[in-house]
């Protein structure tokens, strides 16, 4: 019976998944970030140039 549980790898293989699931998860929040970030300066530059041409 303890060599069967010490065979045994199927909690390893859920593990591992999980694992690659918070990685991915994690990536995705730090890319999304990232390009958020990207996108609001973009906005506020363009915001900024307008408002110099004095267009309302």
């Amino acid at each position: 019976m303890l060599l069967r549980f010490i065979r045994d790898t199927s909690g390893a293989t859920a593990i591992e998944y999980g694992l690659i699931a918070a990685l991915i998860a994690a990536s995705l929040i730090f890319g999304m970030g990232q390009i958020g970030q990207s996108m609001n300066n973009q906005f506020t530059s363009v915001s900024e140039k307008v408002n110099d041409a004095g267009i309302e």
